[in-house]
């Protein structure tokens, strides 16, 4: 009886074994923190990168930089389970640097550029050239711009160096933690800069264009596989794709340059 038992219990177990081997895999979920100069490609690319890969995509908003608990520094500080970061590159090199980021997996997908922006409906100023950039900085209320990048190259360098005096100084604000489009929309200020590919998505602003090219300065937007990912094989799998010609359409539409792609 007991050997009977026995025999019926191995039974069970081998096709217990057997059923489970046969389940499908429970396609994986990697967790994409992105920083907004880049959300518009990676959510543009998301559902056809589903469909064709069978791997979900869940994407956070995480500025590069900055104080606010969401950066993507801050959030990796704090161990929070990630796969994929997309964010500026120079941000992303002190990830490297530090360790929280694998180097060998690092590829550059776009360059950014910044622009101004306007309330929608509101006239749209001419900034074509440095002289008509400086007239529009000094004749405005109030001037917006990021917490990220593009802020901390027009607050340190750009605008220091047009000599707007101090009256300036006090109607020109840094905005952490949303796009400053959201700001212009709501009319808390009357321009507001930042990287054209983080304006772009804003609904009830008007985008007047480019900063003039001699004082332009280009972001370059990167990505890299989180070091401790539990899905490595298959972050890399998406910054692959997203370095190739079959996101150049996502990339451009978001507002990036693609980059140029190798021949070989």
């Amino acid at each position: 009886m007991f050997r009977m038992l026995s025999c019926a219990a191995v039974l069970a177990s081998s096709l217990t074994c057997s059923l489970a081997q046969a389940a499908p895999a429970e396609p994986p979920t990697l967790t994409v923190l992105s920083s907004g100069g880049i959300m518009g490609a990676i959510r543009e690319v998301a559902p056809a990168y589903e469909k064709k890969f069978g791997v979900k995509l869940q994407v956070l908003a995480a500025p590069s930089m900055g104080e606010t608990p969401q950066a993507i520094p801050n959030r990796l500080a704090r161990a929070e389970p990630a796969d994929v970061v997309l964010m500026v590159g120079a941000a992303l090199d002190k990830l490297v640097a530090g360790g929280q980021a694998d180097k060998s997996s690092r590829v550059d997908l776009g360059q950014s550029f910044i622009a101004m922006a306007v309330r929608q409906g509101q006239p749209k100023p001419d900034i074509s050239t440095l002289q008509g950039l400086r007239a529009v900085l000094l004749n405005s209320k109030s001037v917006a711009y990021s917490d990220s990048a593009s802020g901390v190259y027009l607050s340190k360098t750009l605008f220091p160096g047009m000599h707007l005096g101090a009256g300036f100084a006090a109607k020109a604000h840094m905005i952490p933690a949303e796009p400053v489009g959201a700001v212009i929309a709501r009319g808390q200020a009357e321009i507001g800069f930042q990287q054209l590919s983080e304006l772009k998505p804003v609904k009830g602003i008007d985008i007047v264009g480019l900063i003039p090219a001699e004082v332009q300065k280009m972001t370059l937007y990167s990505g890299a596989v989180v070091s401790n990912s539990q899905h490595h094989a298959a972050a890399q799998a998406l910054l692959d794709y997203l370095a190739s010609p079959q996101a150049d359409a996502a990339i451009e539409d978001s507002g990036l340059k693609p980059l140029p792609h190798s021949r070989g």
